[in-house]
């Protein structure tokens, strides 16, 4: 409220000619940017307020400024009902025609009071009322005008710290900048200009709040807007941000037009538009990398300035397995991870990194015992074991099911040896399958477990030890659950959902099933009914 105004309202309302409290009004409004009328609003309401408490709480008593001269009718109301239930504000239609011979159900008699003699308590009261009305008034102004500018940047006036929050004057309303929000140890004092990120408004219990960052990907991604033009004109895209705010950033940048290059542009001449970008994060280092279509492609950019020698991708999973010469692993991992986890959230792909010392390693192992298997179950040499590793089968599944043309490419392999392979393999798992399914038996896992998609017998084994052992075991898990119990077997999160859904089928068919069955009831009752009158009404005839 303006201090005119709070002087007017400290000083009584008995000194306020009617012309001033327009005036209050005006400045007010003008003051606080909002509409007069509320304005006038408020001090409706306070003076109501002071009119109750002068001639009883328990009384109807209104208040109402003239707004072309200012003037005050104080009144009290009694409403016309048929039935009394309160005699203070309540009164027959018999009774007000006595007073008011055109009187109707639903109208008012309007009793005028005399003018109120504010003392100081009540003029202090009424100007906590007008107060209240004006600052709800100014929040709700707030909200409507930046409900709508979520996703700008703005910027503002620190007008108090509070607990490490920074509560900043944008001009029209406050915000806030929460102390995590801000970056690594900055500080603001009173008075400092701050410029933010708005990422949220709401309305809350005290009323609408406007919430600031300087920690969010966004703000990094609408600084660049304004510092790069190709970006605000839409040639050049940013396509994806990461943060470590207050220490490394990277962003992945893709140009419209081939003519242009979005690195160089977002860089600037001598690293002019980047740096300005750098002095408002206070010195966050900025990594800006090349987006591209091939997720190979874009994962190599994400790690630069580490080199990459292998990827192999795992789509099921969204898992890359990135290798890289022993030189280069610090610098791939970054300090405290910093660097693989930031390529990892720009690229929205788990990343592993491996040496090409590990990664040979591995390789070895995998090889070893893939040939073991095929040795031990399909009981060959090691020779044809090695020969079916290095051709790229990885399980005896494979060997058994898949197009003989694959097995008899194999330089060496004939088709007599190929369809003695085949035999062999699908024996092995005819067994491996027998001993699977008694042991499923034996834990007790129902039959109609085994028509579930996406499990297999030896998962059904370890659902039964788990105590997963009947359709509403498995319907009653969530799909994180599910996934725990499987740990190790590559079951995506739609695969779990899809899996859950198939064991909650039944749920479904029982709730129908029943519905129709009420609904058959229900209809039988009718027809019973029908019947059951047209045989009353035939006796009645007869």
């Amino acid at each position: 409220m303006s201090e005119y105004g709070s002087e007017m309202m400290e000083t009584g309302a008995q000194q306020l000619n009617l012309a001033d409290l327009l005036q209050v009004a005006d400045a007010v409004a003008r003051e606080k940017n909002i509409d007069r009328e509320e304005v006038l609003e408020a001090m409706e309401m306070a003076i109501q307020k002071a009119g109750r408490s002068k001639y009883g709480h328990e009384f109807d008593i209104r208040a109402k400024i003239d707004r072309k001269n200012g003037g005050i009718l104080l009144a009290r109301y009694v409403e016309i009902v048929e039935e009394v239930e309160n005699e203070v504000t309540q009164t027959t239609l018999a009774e007000a025609k006595k007073t008011k011979a055109d009187a109707e159900l639903g109208d008012f008699l309007i009793d005028p009071l005399p003018p109120i003699d504010f003392g100081r308590i009540a003029a202090q009261t009424a100007k906590q009322v007008i107060v209240q009305r004006v600052r709800e008034a100014e929040r709700k102004r707030q909200y409507e005008e930046y409900k709508d500018r979520v996703g700008e940047i703005v910027n503002g006036v620190v007008k108090r710290v509070e607990f490490g929050n920074v509560i900043a004057d944008l001009g029209h309303g406050e915000a806030v900048l929460r102390r995590e929000e801000l970056l690594g140890r900055e500080t603001f004092r009173r008075s400092d200009r701050v410029r933010a990120y708005i990422y949220d408004v709401r309305e809350e219990l005290r009323g609408p709040q406007v919430f600031l960052s300087r920690a969010h990907p966004q703000f990094l991604a609408k600084l660049f807007v304004q510092e790069v033009p190709e970006i605000y004109d839409g040639i050049i895209e940013i396509k994806s941000v990461a943060r470590d705010p207050g220490s490394r950033a990277k962003i992945a940048v893709h140009s419209n037009e081939s003519s242009i290059d979005p690195v160089g542009a977002c860089v600037g001449m001598r690293g002019s538009r980047v740096q300005a970008v750098v002095s408002e994060l206070q010195g966050e280092k900025i990594d800006i990398i090349p987006w591209s279509p091939d997720t190979a492609t874009f994962v190599v950019n994400a790690l630069a300035p580490a080199e990459v020698t292998k990827v192999v991708i795992d789509e099921d999973a969204r898992r890359i397995e990135v290798v890289v010469p022993d030189d280069q692993l610090s610098l791939a991992i970054g300090r405290r991870g910093q660097n693989v986890r930031l390529a990892s959230i720009l690229t929205g792909w788990d990343i592993d990194i491996l040496t090409e010392a590990q990664e040979s390693e591995r390789r070895q192992e995998e090889f070893h015992s893939r040939s073991k298997i095929f040795i031990e179950a399909l009981d060959i040499d090691d020779v044809i074991a090695h020969l079916l590793v290095t051709e790229g089968f990885s399980s005896v599944e494979e060997v058994a099911f898949v197009p003989e043309e694959n097995l008899t490419e194999i330089e060496g392999f004939d088709e007599t040896l190929t369809e003695e392979l085949r035999t062999r393999a699908r024996n092995y798992l005819a067994a491996r399958d027998k001993v699977l399914d008694d042991k499923r038996v034996e834990l007790g896992v129902s039959d109609e477990l085994v028509e579930m998609p996406n499990i297999s017998l030896t998962d059904l084994v370890t659902l039964g030890e788990a105590g997963v052992k009947s359709l509403d075991d498995l319907a009653d898990l969530a799909s994180d659950e599910l996934r725990d119990i499987l740990v190790g077997v590559k079951l995506s999160e739609d695969q779990a959902n899809e899996t859950i859904m198939a064991a909650r089928a039944h749920w479904f068919e029982e709730e129908d099933a029943a519905a129709a069955a009420a609904a058959a009831a229900n209809g039988e009752g009718e027809n019973n009914g029908s019947e059951t009158g047209e045989a009353e009404a035939g006796e009645t005839d007869a």
